[in-house]
């Protein structure tokens, strides 16, 4: 078995003090040459040189890791997120660990306290409600945590823009004709889908266009939901404008207006949010609000560290924009009026 190099030996192959090898090494270099510091980061790449976290958990009381909780990894939103935190964290020296919580609150604080029992220096937290006990209770006990996507009143959050997403929404369907306008809703607790329904409702109104409170449907963030969610708005009344705050939530809505024999982008539009991956290649390529995920995750990443080096930590908004695809770009009223 070949012997684990030390920070001795980086010292010794270098012939810096070893304390010097042992800042840089932890990212602390700011007492030390551009040149001396380079020297030591290639000795130490070199010799194969691999920081004992454990071993510095113990002189330091800080373990390196911070905990991230998702709704759910499998989600690609949370995941493009959770991939900026854990580039984020891995260039500052930290390593980044995520854990599912299904949105259940008992999954939730179960996961929370093995996170706090591993003595994590921090949460990232990307499952907020928009009332939320469980962060008073974090915030009491003084457990360092910083939101991502959701944010919930009183507490440091990175999310988007959301009501001006939901804005961006309404003034696309309104400008390309449509005036029957409808909202698949997202769940209440989340403030994602609270504040894109707000701006969306908002807008319209001011515009002029008013929109039916059995039109206003919720959902859950994915097609099931979207679906489902569809046929309860069909079954109150045919709109010609669809507003969807998830992507997969108005992928599902798509299919329901399709299983009705409506055809989405000529007779009735629909708007996505996030403009994941897929929404490009669909058979009909979705129209989504886009907002720059990988971003989100890295600016809390940096909230989380600043909120670990200073005890404060401030709110980010980040501003989304329409990209316009085949389901509102080849929408047109003459075809909603002319069928039936």
């Amino acid at each position: 078995m070949n012997k684990r190099v030390t920070l001795r030996d980086v010292a010794k192959f270098t012939g810096v003090h070893v304390s010097t090898v042992s800042r840089v090494l932890r990212g602390d270099d700011e007492r030390v040459s551009q040149e001396t510091a380079a020297r030591i980061v290639a000795a130490a790449k070199e010799l194969g040189f691999h920081r004992d976290r454990w071993a510095a958990s113990l002189r330091s009381g800080k373990t390196g890791v911070i905990g991230v909780l998702v709704p759910r990894i499998t989600d690609i939103v949370l995941a493009t997120v959770f991939e900026g935190i854990d580039a984020a964290a891995s260039a500052a020296g930290y390593q980044a660990v995520v854990s599912s919580t299904w949105d259940d609150d008992e999954a939730r604080a179960v996961r929370i306290r093995r996170f706090i029992a591993e003595r994590v220096d921090g949460l990232i937290i990307a499952d907020a409600r928009r009332t939320d006990p469980a962060l008073a209770r974090l915030a009491a006990e003084q457990v360092p945590f910083i939101l991502v996507s959701r944010a919930s009143r009183g507490f440091p959050s990175v999310t988007g823009r959301d009501r001006f997403g939901g804005r961006l929404a309404a003034d696309h369907l309104i400008d390309i004709g449509c005036r029957r306008l409808a909202v698949v809703a997202g769940p209440g607790h989340a403030s994602t889908s609270a504040d894109r329904v707000a701006g969306f409702l908002a807008a319209a109104k001011t515009r002029g266009v008013e929109v039916d409170p059995r039109l206003v449907v919720p959902s859950t963030f994915d097609v099931p939901g979207g679906a489902s969610a569809m046929a309860r708005v069909l079954a109150a009344g045919r709109p010609d404008g669809v507003f969807a705050v998830n992507d997969f939530a108005a992928i599902g809505a798509m299919g329901t207006l399709r299983d009705h024999g409506l055809r989405v982008g000529r007779e009735v539009a629909v708007v996505g949010y996030n403009d994941i991956d897929v929404d490009a290649q669909l058979l009909v390529p979705l129209t989504s609000i886009r907002t720059p995920l990988g971003e989100m995750g890295s600016r809390a990443l940096h909230g989380m560290l600043t909120l670990l080096a200073s005890g404060n930590a401030e709110s980010v908004r980040l501003t989304p924009e329409l990209v316009v695809r085949s389901t509102t770009g080849n929408f047109s009223p003459a075809a909603v009026t002319t069928i039936g």
